[in-house]
């Protein structure tokens, strides 16, 4: 290592036995020290590389350690000398440093610290949170902050590689439906108007393609207020945006299965990702055979449809509803851990798993057997049961059925090392899905996916398909039950896209007004284009076998959306809201 600093001569990880004899100097935290005698300790100095045991030999040097706190920061200067009890589990564990000098850099002023540095992570996480500083020094922390740039970097020498330019979009932006809520920035000299953060380089993007440039990226920053979950940090988040011209769906597949996989198995936790090409899954396959459209391929359970052979069995929950069954053979679970996946399914899903196993005689035991019992062989016939098998159950209407089964699916596969494949990142593409759908809260017509993909058949589909039947050229990408990415080939051509709009009750002059940009672009002649944008922080969090994305964010938000450690959202003095014109109204509190 090449490190040229006045400061200090080498690193904390660096010395070796080849180093025996040399004076250097190291700076560092005093990360701890063991005394065995008011003039003999040994102390761990640690910096950003590793540690160097410092033995203190002199009742002078010890009476500076006394000074001083714990992550106190030191300048040692000393001769390196061989241990005499070595430690193999250390890159510096041959060595140690016998000081000349100790000087003071930067006092730690507390003798308590709020959680021991090396033990962060099992410390309550508004803790870590408050004080991510600390929390940043522990190693194991670090680790994922360092991988984090390791990643990015080699993601932009790959996409560099394919002759993709990297241009940076605009921060400030205009307000955009995209799917979520929009920050807000109030423009000081146009009082009453707001910029907005991008959700996304969507527009952005889509012009780059009609301005002529062929291929672009950037590590893009995006903005939206949406509530935190596991794989989904609050505020902003980071994504692998790209856009290329003149392409079609399988020339962004290529290139996406070009970038991601050498990277996942160079600094994956897992050594190995899917063979190429990924496996293209349609929507409607995805939802009938996994009941997902992010499934984790790793598990090799797959859904079945039981509706008719449980249709008048006298079990209440399955009468006129649609019932899906997963068969799991060899699967040895008790009783207790059965009911805790049944419990499991309920909390997630809102709605009930059942069951029922084969025993060693062929008979149906447990769970609803008994309502089962006379048609027992036909039961065994349709769903090609034998002796050993258990088989968990969902009911519903289609999609309620078929989703409370995707999560009984990936809770059983978890359950069940024979079904579920290790050390390996499974990718696929999940295609074909629907260009509209009826939304959850208005009960009307809405985009599925990107309001500005292109529907498959074109004009033609739109004027005379039936508009839930039409499908889209949109795709996610999908990697061990977690998505990745959405994208689609765009629509760039005016007319079919006010087309596209009118079905959802928007007109021609609702699509000029929110999108006047990219509408005006594609009217003097757009490519047409096609893009993708995984997100950098899941992908990070799945190549470095983190369950909470928090852990792969140098100062991530917590659940509630809030930056502990800077107090942010904060509120602000009365003279900068006047300067943008706003006047708050607080809610009034609700009377007890």
């Amino acid at each position: 290592m090449i490190f040229v600093v006045q400061s200090r001569t080498h690193t904390c990880n660096e010395l070796r036995s080849s180093d025996i004899g040399e004076k250097v100097v190291l700076a560092g935290w005093f990360e701890n020290i063991r005394k065995v005698s008011k003039n003999l300790g040994f102390l761990v100095l640690r910096d950003f590389y590793g540690t160097t045991q410092i033995v203190i030999e002199t009742e002078e040097m010890m009476q500076i350690i006394d000074s001083v706190n714990k992550e106190t920061t030191l300048s040692v200067e000393g001769v390196v000398r061989e241990r005499s009890s070595k430690n193999a589990n250390l890159p510096t564990g041959d060595i140690e440093v016998v000081p000349e000098k100790i000087s003071i850099l930067g006092r730690c002023s507390y003798n308590a610290l709020p959680f021991e540095i090396n033990q962060s992570r099992e410390a309550d996480e508004n803790a870590r949170l408050k004080y991510r500083y600390l929390d940043l020094r522990n190693p194991s922390v670090k680790e994922k902050i360092v991988m984090r740039s390791k990643i990015v970097a080699e993601l932009r020498q790959k996409m560099s590689e394919l002759d993709f330019l990297e241009i940076t979009t605009p921060i400030l932006t205009c307000s955009s439906p995209e799917g979520a809520r929009d920050y807000l920035v109030p423009a000081r000299n146009h009082p009453g108007k707001f910029y907005a953060l991008p959700q996304a380089p969507q527009q952005f993007k889509q012009i780059l393609m009609a301005s002529g440039f062929d291929r672009y990226f950037q590590i893009a920053p995006c903005f939206r207020d949406e509530d935190a979950r596991a794989d989904r940090s609050p505020g902003e988040f980071y994504q692998l945006d790209m856009e290329m011209a003149f392409a079609s769906q399988e020339d962004v597949f290529r290139v996406i299965e070009q970038v991601l996989p050498p990277v996942f198995e160079k600094y994956g936790v897992y050594k190995s990702a899917s063979t190429l090409p990924f496996a293209r899954i349609p929507y409607l396959e995805a939802m009938d055979k996994y009941g997902t459209d992010k499934p984790d391929l790793r598990i090799d359970l797959v859904l079945q449809d039981a509706t008719e052979v449980m249709a008048d069995c006298g079990f209440g929950p399955f009468e006129n509803q649609i019932v899906k069954a997963i068969v799991v053979d060899g699967f040895s679970a008790s009783r207790k851990v059965i009911d805790k996946i049944c419990a499991e399914v309920e909390v997630q899903t809102a709605n009930k798993a059942f069951w029922f196993k084969v025993d060693e005689n062929g008979n149906l035991v447990g769970g609803i057997s008994k309502f089962l019992e006379p048609r027992k062989e036909e039961v065994i016939q349709t769903l090609g049961l034998k002796a050993g098998d258990f088989v968990g159950l969902t009911a519903g209407k289609k999609l309620t059925a078929q989703k409370t089964a995707g999560v009984l699916r990936k809770l059983l596969g978890a359950a069940s090392e024979k079904h579920m494949k290790q050390d390996c990142y499974e990718f696929c593409w999940i295609v074909d899905f629907p260009m509209y759908e009826i939304g959850e809260e208005s009960g009307e017509l809405e985009f599925c996916h990107n309001p500005f993909s292109m529907p498959q058949g074109g004009m033609e589909a739109l004027k005379t398909q039936e508009p839930l039947e039409i499908l889209a050229y949109q795709y996610d990408l999908v990697c061990n039950g977690v998505e990745l990415s959405s994208g689609a080939v765009r629509n760039h051509d005016p007319e079919i896209m006010i087309k596209a709009f009118e079905l959802v009750g928007l007109g021609e002059d609702d699509v000029k007004a929110k999108f006047p940009a990219m509408y005006n672009a594609f009217c003097y002649g757009a490519p047409p284009h096609a893009g993708i944008a995984p997100g950098v922080d899941r992908m990070i969090m799945l190549i470095c076998g983190e369950e909470s994305i928090r852990e792969v964010i140098p100062f991530p938000m917590n659940k509630n959306a809030m930056d502990i450690m800077m107090g942010a959202p904060a509120e602000v003095e009365q003279k900068q809201l006047d300067d943008v014109h706003i006047m708050i109204h607080l809610p009034q509190e609700e009377e007890q």
